[in-house]
């Protein structure tokens, strides 16, 4: 399976246009190679730097297998879980010191959560353990 972005490389500078010092929308996300067993897909956007702890920009869940693609400035079809600013939607990086690392993990499941909206990414990973089929990981990079 694979995630990549045509806005920027594997461990590349993610653009200011998709972080807080931009107009903070989401970056366009390209999905291939999902296994035909798949039942769903999760999106999950962290950052490990932050220094309270991982701080956690966007969780979609119960995607459709068939998720191809989220066009830029889109949030995908799915439920929407509460990042750690306790919104949901995406939440473009915005570091407050030096540089970050942001990880965009993508996971097939051979399962649907059925979660209720606003699930916190530990009740979406509670609920992901013993169905994962697959992932893939994209990291990008910024600092202000």
């Amino acid at each position: 399976m694979k995630l990549t972005s045509p806005a920027f490389e594997n461990g590349e500078e993610i653009p200011a246009k998709y972080t807080c010092n931009g107009e903070d929308v989401s970056p366009p996300l390209t999905f291939s190679d999902i296994s035909a067993e798949a039942k769903s897909l999760v999106l999950i956007l962290d950052d490990p730097d932050a220094p309270a702890g991982v701080w956690d920009h966007w969780i979609i869940y119960d995607m459709p297998p068939d998720t191809r693609e989220v066009p830029e400035a889109a949030e995908p079809c799915g439920v929407q879980g509460r990042g750690t600013s306790g919104s949901l939607g995406y939440q473009g990086p915005c570091p407050p010191d030096g540089e970050h690392r942001y990880f965009f993990k993508l996971y097939a499941l051979g399962t649907v959560l059925r979660l209720p909206a606003g699930a916190t990414k530990a009740d979406v990973e509670r609920a992901m353990e013993g169905h994962i089929l697959e992932q893939a990981e994209l990291m990008g990079r910024y600092a202000q």
